[in-house]
This record gives C-alpha cells, sequence and structure tokens, in this order.
C-alpha cells in the first residue's frame, strides 16, 4: 500500500465515522456538545446520589458550575491519554513499538510524488492555514447573525491549543525521529502541533459554519474537519518528522481543548455563569444566542 492511501484510507475512515456521529441520533456528535449536555442532564437525574455529590462541589444553579464540572472531565480524560502515552514511550510498549516502524516505513516508502501531495495535507495543520480557515468561517457568521461573540470562542479555540503544544513541547522536549525528515520542521517532537492545530480548528470551524444548518450539513462539515484532522496526523508521522505517538498526543489535545472551549461556550457562545433552567423533560432553557438548532 502506498504512503498516500495509507493517508487517505484513514481520513475516510475518520469522516465516514464523524458523518455517522454526528448525523446518528443515538451517537454523541462530535461537534456541537448540546446533546451530550442533554444527555447528561438526563444521567444525573437518573442517579441522584452521583447529583448530590456534584452538588456539593459545584453551584448546578448556574452554567458556570455545570461547565467546569464538564470540563474538568474533559481535561482528565486528555490528561490521562498523555500520561498513558508517554508512558508507552518511555516502556517502548504498546503503540510507541510502531513508532519507528512506521517512521522508516513512510520514509522508505514514500515517493517524489507521494511527498508533493503529503505536503499539501500537511499545510493543512499549519499555523497560516488554519488561521485563515477560522478566520473565514468568522467572517462567514459575523455576516449570517452579527455576533461578535464567536471571536472570542475562535481566538480561544486558536489561541489556547498554541500555548498548550507549546508548552507540552518544552516540558516534555522529545527528539524526532531518526529517519531523513521529507520536510521541514522545528522544534521538539510531542505533541505534534501540526496535528493538534488540525484538531481542534477544523472542527471549530465545522462548529461555526453549521450553525443553523440541516443535520445533514452539520454531519458533513463533521466529516470534512475528522478527514482534515486524520490526514495531517497520519501526513506528519508519514513524512517521518513525527512518531506515531505525537500524532496521537497531538490529537488528543486539539481536540480535547476543543471540546473543552465548545463546552465552555456551550456549542452557542454561552457566557460562564449564566443561570440555567431547565424544561420538564430536563433540557436547559434561556439558550445563549451561538446556537445550533437544526
Amino acid at each position: 500500500m502506498t504512503v498516500t492511501a495509507v493517508v487517505a484510507l484513514a481520513a475516510m475512515i475518520a469522516a465516514v465515522a464523524a458523518y455517522l456521529a454526528s448525523a446518528l441520533r443515538t451517537l454523541p456528535d462530535p461537534i456541537d456538545p448540546v446533546a451530550e449536555e442533554r444527555a447528561a442532564v438526563g444521567f444525573l437525574r437518573r442517579h441522584p446520589r452521583l447529583r448530590r455529590f456534584l452538588r456539593q462541589r459545584f453551584d448546578r444553579r448556574s452554567a458556570g458550575g455545570f461547565l467546569v464540572t464538564v470540563s474538568l472531565v474533559a481535561v482528565f480524560v486528555v490528561t490521562l491519554v498523555l500520561g498513558v502515552l508517554l508512558d508507552m514511550v518511555d516502556r517502548t510498549s504498546g503503540l510507541a513499538r510502531l513508532d519507528a516502524e512506521l517512521a522508516a516505513w513512510g520514509s522508505r516508502r514514500a515517493t517524489s510524488s507521494a511527498v508533493e501531495v503529503l505536503k499539501v495535507v500537511t499545510h493543512f495543520g499549519g499555523t497560516w492555514v488554519v488561521t485563515v480557515g477560522l478566520v473565514v468561517a468568522v467572517v462567514v457568521d459575523l455576516l449570517r447573525y452579527r455576533n461578535l461573540e464567536v471571536i472570542a470562542f475562535a481566538a480561544i479555540v486558536l489561541i489556547g491549543e498554541k500555548l498548550i503544544v507549546n508548552g507540552l513541547k518544552a516540558v516534555i522536549d522529545r527528539e524526532r525521529p531518526a529517519v531523513m525528515p521529507l520536510v521541514s520542521f522545528d522544534g521538539a517532537s510531542f505533541p505534534s502541533g501540526h496535528a493538534a492545530a488540525a484538531a481542534a480548528v477544523w472542527p471549530a470551524v465545522a462548529l461555526i459554519l453549521g450553525r443553523n444548518r440541516p443535520k445533514v450539513v452539520r454531519a458533513s462539515l463533521a466529516a470534512v474537519a475528522a478527514l482534515i484532522a486524520i490526514a495531517v496526523a497520519t501526513s506528519r508521522a508519514l513524512l517521518g518528522v513525527h512518531w506515531l505517538t505525537d500524532v496521537i498526543g497531538g490529537l488528543a489535545v486539539g481536540y480535547g481543548w476543543f471540546v473543552i472551549v465548545a463546552v465552555v461556550f456551550g456549542g452557542r457562545a454561552q457566557r460562564m455563569g449564566d443561570p440555567v433552567t431547565a424544561d420538564p423533560q430536563g433540557v436547559r432553557t434561556n439558550p445563549p444566542p451561538l446556537r445550533q438548532d437544526a
């Protein structure tokens, strides 16, 4: 199998999975946390002991309390993933066993034409490209709704991802793969900055552009976002500039940060601390302006 075929196959699998997750009501929507918020409210109603436990620690009369809870869970999950990955690297076990093999395979098998294709793909995780994509989405949204809060959402997604990734790189300071790199790079290896940027920004673009669109449109945008993120991550590993565990860590950091910001904004530009009320079905009312109604 060629290098480009591997990238295309991985990206297509991710795109189909994201489309199905977004289109089917029974699965969690990968770019819109509203359904997950409703599911969490229903879960808490069915588990009074857990509800009492959370009530003692968070003020559930405000959006801030509930969103802090969800955000802490997201932080815990991302931290756990990074910890497991770094433990694998330290022990050369699990996925880390494939690190050197995958980097060497990509470096050996990539033809000049494949490298040119992968260079284009990998740029979709570059700072300038993701910034332009996010700016275009924000401009489109401003023309539709004149809601300035979308600027804050986009800025936090982009700037926060850069700060987190660069901070982790400085602390972990992992060396790059010991193969002939097929593209230029700078900085430490873990986590992959391109993979993190693609995983954080393109779902944000999909969320912004999908506001008040039909479900099939939102599902298609989710699929495109997943396709880009996985294609970028796979290309970085096969171009010999990152280990497999680097790109997995980058995807976890990027998507985890997007989820945290999207939850804090409620998928609808929710301000921290706004009151939460519920209708008889347990669905939050008083929705903030940036909403995803189909």
